[in-house]
């Protein structure tokens, strides 16, 4: 039986991966912060199918105890200040995370399991204020936001410490990926609950944004800039990859994205016709949501991954918002007084 052990195990990518896992046979460890174990989390349900390591990607000795309790064939580093807007406000802590995180992993690996295969999370964000459209595994990166900085300064220690040490460390550069998991701080996930809150008649909603305010505020739904641009896919088939790469005789990095490029008005469209709304009813831009600088369009060239993986995205991008929308609808069904 092989063992894994995800980093990250909590968020989005990380339960979805811990299933995909489960459902092949694996044994399956989870470094997770006590903190953030002990409150629902999207891999609770898991609890009786994984080992809980507790531990923090801050702390080297965290990393180290880890690697010696699972024994792992396979590590997926997931672990991320995952928040590209938020960084701004928490530069340091990204950088400590994203970056500083997963150089105390692969010295971890590379003393404790050298013979264990690593994937490591990289992110479109690298590319950031790029003309280059797609984007493959040769485009320069050109960094604009913390998060993404951070990502970059991994991304590249994953090349030093794979042609260094000789360990086995593939990187994905993922390109944008949502799902029902998505917490709300994620611009998908607040356009999917906006749609729901119409649907159901809510003109003002309970969940506040991150200015403290109702992310729907009299029947409206206020967002940054409607005109960026993003190649969106599903969570489900991005952790998929994830784990081909890994099965490879050789580590590389793959660009991973569906290849096909959406709007923020094109999202907000698709979840209010997914419950019979016009969204431009329902939706409004506020420049105070706008970021301070900007990515530029990112669409993926994946022919790579394609070629090399046999990987191709099953999830359309209607499925994938209407899956969303349909998740926060029961969410917010179930917490109205009337289903108490």
């Amino acid at each position: 039986m092989k063992r894994a052990l995800i980093t990250g195990i909590t968020g989005q990518d990380g339960s979805f991966l811990a299933e995909y896992l489960l459902e092949r046979g694996y044994d399956v460890f989870g470094l997770v912060r006590r903190e953030s174990w002990f409150r629902p989390n999207n891999a609770s349900h898991l609890a009786n199918k994984i080992h809980v390591l507790f531990g923090d990607m801050s702390e080297g000795i965290d990393i180290s105890s880890a690697l010696q309790d699972a024994k792992p064939d396979e590590i997926y580093n997931l672990a991320s200040q995952s928040r590209p807007g938020e960084s701004w406000a928490r530069a340091p802590e990204t950088l400590m995370i994203n970056g500083m995180g997963a150089i105390r992993l692969f010295e971890g690996v590379r003393h404790a399991c050298p013979e264990a295969r690593v994937y490591h999370a990289s992110s479109s964000e690298m590319f950031g204020q790029t003309k280059i459209i797609p984007q493959n595994e040769e485009t320069p990166f050109n960094p604009s936001n913390p998060y993404a900085a951070a990502k970059a300064y991994a991304h590249q220690m994953v090349r030093i410490y794979r042609e260094s040490y000789g360990l086995f460390i593939a990187s994905g550069i993922l390109f944008n990926h949502e799902s029902e998991r998505r917490p709300l701080h994620f611009v998908t996930q607040k356009i999917a609950y906006g749609a729901a809150c119409t649907a159901l008649g809510i003109k003002d909603s309970v969940d506040l944004n991150e200015r403290g305010i109702p992310i729907v505020s009299k029947g409206q739904l206020a967002l940054g800039n409607l005109d960026i641009a993003r190649d969106w896919g599903h969570a489900i088939d991005f952790v998929r990859a994830m784990w081909l790469m890994l099965q490879k005789q050789q580590p590389d990095d793959y660009v991973i994205g569906t290849g096909k490029l959406h709007t923020l008005r094109q999202l907000c469209k698709s979840a209010y016709e997914h419950v019979g709304f016009d969204w431009q009813d329902h939706v409004i831009s506020d420049p105070a949501l706008v970021r301070p600088l900007e990515t530029e369009q990112t669409l993926a060239d994946a022919s790579k991954a394609r070629k090399i993986l046999n990987w191709e995205p099953t999830i359309s991008f209607e499925q994938m918002v209407g899956k969303m929308v349909d998740a926060q609808i029961a969410r917010l069904d179930s917490k109205m007084p009337s289903k108490k």
